[in-house]
């Protein structure tokens, strides 16, 4: 995906810095050539050689002598923002990379108002579409994360994201920055993790889900960005869910360290499109940032970590007998019902969409 550079402006603090300004308007009669090398000038005097950047930025060196700018977030947290901002700002980069998906993107270009409304609505709508974007059991996982997502989005009155809309328009205020998605795809995430945990705990993970209701604050969101603390907690769900933090942790490392290296390569500089290291920034949560400094000059194969196993027999088992019993329940109703008012009940538009998911797939 590659940002359009007129995304709409939204001052992250009162700053002097002239790099917050938007792209300058060109001189008239200029060709594309003159136009194209007037930018990257402009972007090369912008860009800062020794820049004083935040604490939570880790820098990475490629062969090729390009550099990344990893910049470690809380994914609730507005002084994330502000360090994303102050980032893309100085080093005024090639390309921005965040730890997201093509399933996620749309979050990019919805507001606040409306992101911490949809943050809070977990609805049978979205229950039936995770669903059927990821199976039962995944489906299922996801809408308990989504409601701990809820959870923290009403404890703090702010929307998840905010770091990586924030990357999204600075990006655009950059002559020729690219943006990148460079997360695994979501439903990949869910079925490995499902896949690698037992009954037991698969049902252990849902009731904690189910019943979290610890307060949550601003400062405790602060803390992780603490290394250390992050370090402290992995550590914990490792003990109790070693096969959890493989999937969602330690895969998705290898698979952001893999579209951070793509992005950390040479590009083409005007006007003879010579070949010089690019600067990059990431944009990740800090829990994955020691996991992509571990693998940033390792072999790595992401292919290992992109495969779904097929469906157990017991989840076919499962799935079965709850399509059974919500067949079941549908007829009963309309049975109880009668003719009229159970033909009248199938054309409600959400009982349809809910028969198409119960539908077999076609051979």
């Amino acid at each position: 995906m590659d940002q359009d550079n007129n995304s709409e402006d939204e001052s992250v603090g009162p700053s002097e810095d002239p790099s917050e300004e938007e792209l300058p308007c060109l001189p008239p009669g200029l060709s594309d050539g003159e136009a194209v090398e007037l930018l990257w000038q402009l972007r090369s005097q912008r860009r800062q050689s020794s820049p004083e950047l935040p604490e939570t930025v880790t820098c990475l060196t490629a062969p090729d002598g390009s550099v990344l700018y990893l910049v470690g977030t809380a994914h609730f947290s507005d002084s994330s923002k502000k360090d994303v901002a102050t980032t893309i700002r100085a080093v005024q980069p090639d390309v921005v990379v965040v730890e997201l998906c093509q399933y996620r993107v749309s979050m990019l270009n919805m507001d606040e108002s409306t992101l911490l409304r949809e943050a809070k609505d977990v609805n049978l709508d979205k229950v039936q579409q995770a669903i059927k974007q990821n199976g039962l059991m995944s489906g299922l996982m996801q809408i308990l994360l989504l409601k701990v997502s809820a959870h923290i989005t009403e404890q703090l009155g702010m929307a998840p994201g905010g770091e990586f809309r924030e990357a999204f328009k600075e990006a655009g205020r950059v002559p020729f920055c690219k943006f990148h998605l460079g997360d695994r795809p979501i439903p990949v995430t869910f079925k490995r993790a499902i896949a690698a945990l037992s009954l037991w705990q698969k049902a252990r993970l849902a009731w904690g889900l189910c019943f979290l209701s610890d307060p949550i604050s601003k400062e405790d969101v602060e803390k992780c960005k603490q290394k250390d603390l992050l370090e402290q907690t992995m550590s914990e769900m490792i003990g109790e869910f070693p096969a959890l933090h493989q999937t969602i942790v330690a895969e998705r490392d290898i698979y952001l360290t893999h579209t951070l290296r793509q992005a950390t390569r040479c590009v083409e500089a005007p006007p003879n499109a010579q070949k010089v290291p690019a600067v990059v920034v990431g944009v990740v949560g800090m829990g994955h940032v020691p996991g992509i400094e571990r693998n940033w000059e390792k072999q790595l194969n992401i292919n290992e970590i992109m495969s779904v196993a097929p469906p157990s027999r017991f989840g076919w088992v499962l799935r079965t007998v709850i399509k059974g019993v919500m067949m079941g329940m549908l007829g009963y109703a309309c049975y109880r019902a009668g003719g009229t008012i159970g033909r009248a009940l199938l054309s409600i538009p959400s009982v349809q969409s809910l028969l198409e998911t119960l539908r077999p797939p076609r051979a």
